[in-house]
């Protein structure tokens, strides 16, 4: 009698057994499954960060671009709004200093932003741009290289020095050995073209893109590269950001394709 009853238990037990495998592997499959499942959304919302209204400081050269691709890319994050302060890349970094409330900043050349090492976060370059003489209307003068800026007859305007146009302005000029008398020195780029666009100067160093939106207000006389130089726009977080994730999304969202399209769709040279 025992023989037998210990043959039917070690089965029943066998059995047991078998059936719970299966269950136990359903169970772990559906462990997993959840796991997975709830790491899915939380890794997207990390990708994905929370709207915020954010601001951005950029250089004036940028305006008309920047307002297109702001659009863009709240367009694309709804519920995120994205305010700009443009300025002189000069006048942002004197901002950035006293503390103004913002989340990222964009300047046209690498020494304004590298002198502002302690305030941003790692910048990586955008978007490049080329110098053009800005000549009035019909071009009076006749103006067709860097040499002739040098006539006193001509009524020159160049931005500042501390200005990172003014700066580039300076270094063209000074490597093809022409001396200007400028009849002002301006705090931006946009200055510099309104003066010319108004007839208020005769000509003046700008950007290719700001030239570009003139339309038949100015003439663009093109620079050789070899007598060029090309500005570098760098742009970073800034570490006193309410928004760090928002704003560094952004930053980041700048070197997409979307938003080089439009860059070089308003004359931006890729960086």
């Amino acid at each position: 009698m025992s023989a037998p009853l210990n043959r039917r238990r070690a089965a029943a037990a066998v059995l047991t057994a078998a059936l719970l495998v299966p269950l136990a592997a359903c169970g772990n499959g559906g462990g997993d499954t959840g796991a997975a499942g709830s790491a899915g959304p939380s890794a997207s919302a990390s990708a994905e960060p929370k709207a915020a209204n954010l601001t951005v400081l950029a250089a004036s050269s940028l305006t008309d671009v920047f307002k297109t691709a702001g659009a863009a890319y709240e367009k694309a994050h709804p519920g995120t709004k994205v305010t700009f302060s443009f300025a002189g890349s000069q006048e942002l970094a004197a901002q950035v200093k006293q503390g103004a409330p913002a989340d990222a900043l964009v300047t046209a050349d690498t020494k304004t932003m590298d002198g502002l090492r302690g305030e941003t976060g790692e910048a990586k370059i955008i978007a490049k741009n080329r110098l053009v003489i800005a000549t009035g209307k019909g071009n009076p003068f006749k103006i067709a290289a860097l040499k002739d800026l040098a006539d006193t007859k001509i009524k020159v305007v160049l931005a500042a020095p501390e200005v990172p146009v003014g700066r580039y302005s300076k270094e063209i000029l000074d490597k093809q050995g022409v001396t200007v008398k400028p009849v002002s020195q301006e705090p931006n780029v946009r200055a510099v073209l309104s003066k010319v666009e108004l007839g208020e100067a005769d000509a003046g160093l700008v950007y290719r893109t700001d030239s570009a939106k003139s339309g038949d207000k100015v003439v663009a006389v093109d620079i050789p590269d070899a007598e060029n130089a090309v500005a570098s726009y760098p742009a970073a977080t800034l570490k006193q950001s309410k928004n760090p994730e928002a704003a560094a999304a952004f930053v980041a969202w700048l070197s997409t394709p979307e938003a080089q399209k439009i860059l070089q769709g308003a004359g931006f040279q890729q960086a």
